[in-house]
């Protein structure tokens, strides 16, 4: 695929600001890494204020990690797709796309692992050995009220949990009422459906882009992928409105920028694929 290529019989002026949009999308996901990354370290120096060992570093960490992996993995997408000629890639170029590509599967694996620890960890909730406000005034006690997001348990706020049923984690010193660990345990299962989902899209992305490079990758075989991909899409969209009723803003906001730029990466591959069929 060649970057001169446009749309066809679209005005030059709107192809622009087209890709303009396109590439305004990349960096609103671009800069969710940095959103990310702040509020996963907030949420990190709240839970492991006594010190983090290295294996929870992808737990903590974990939306930071694999945003920057998918923005990896997208421009690597977009340079196969749309920017470079079939004819460039090859040689070198081919093995740094592959280089990186690699990587970016590596840490999106492990961030993956990351999501389904994280939902692990929510099955080993204990009830509490005493009251809750004596756990209040030997401080070091947070309690959750929402995915990542802690408060310091004290006297004003233990009260109120005097009567309800409250339930702790296992290996940290973090509690909250069922209602809240429900609440939890449900945004954490959407994130293994978000993050599997995604996997099996690029996998099936990748191996499209394998086909086309190889001129192979027929009509009846895009189709095929298409009404996969299309049923695993849903799943994400049901994720997002789901993280938009339940969940952040920001995980709202950066399921549904990564749905529009992957239906960018998607148009980029029906396009070569057409031009390819065509010559």
């Amino acid at each position: 695929m060649s970057e001169a290529a446009t749309l066809p019989g679209a005005p030059a002026n709107r192809y622009m600001l087209f890709r303009v949009f396109k590439y305004a999308v990349y960096l609103l996901l671009a800069y969710n890494v940095y959103a990310f990354f702040t509020e996963n370290h907030a949420a990190a120096g709240a839970v492991f204020a006594d010190g983090m060992q290295l294996g929870k570093l992808i737990e903590a960490y974990n939306d930071s990690i694999d945003t920057l992996s998918w923005v990896l993995l997208l421009l690597v997408f977009e340079l196969e797709t749309f920017i470079l000629a079939d004819d460039k890639i090859h040689g070198w170029v081919k093995w740094a796309l592959n280089i990186v590509s690699g990587f970016c599967y590596l840490f999106i694996l492990y961030s993956f692992y990351g999501y389904v620890a994280e939902m692990a960890s929510l099955t080993h909730l204990l009830p509490l050995s005493q009251p809750v406000c004596d756990l209040a005034n030997q401080g070091g006690w947070l309690l959750a009220v929402g995915q990542d997001d802690y408060v310091p348990l004290a006297a004003n706020n233990c009260a109120a949990l005097a009567d309800a049923h409250i339930l702790r984690q296992a290996d940290i010193h973090v509690l909250a009422t069922v209602g809240t660990w429900n609440e939890i345990k449900w945004l954490a299962a959407t994130d293994v459906v978000n993050a599997g989902a995604w996997l099996l899209v690029v996998v099936i992305l990748a191996f499209d882009v394998w086909l086309q490079l190889r001129h192979e990758l027929s009509n009846s075989m895009m189709r095929y992928s298409q009404v996969i991909k299309v049923l695993l899409y849903s799943t994400l969209l049901l994720c997002a409105i789901y993280w938009g009723i339940n969940g952040s803003f920001l995980d709202f906001w950066d399921a549904f920028l990564w749905l529009v730029a992957f239906f960018f990466i998607e148009m980029n591959l029906f396009e070569w694929q057409a031009e390819t069929s065509a010559e």
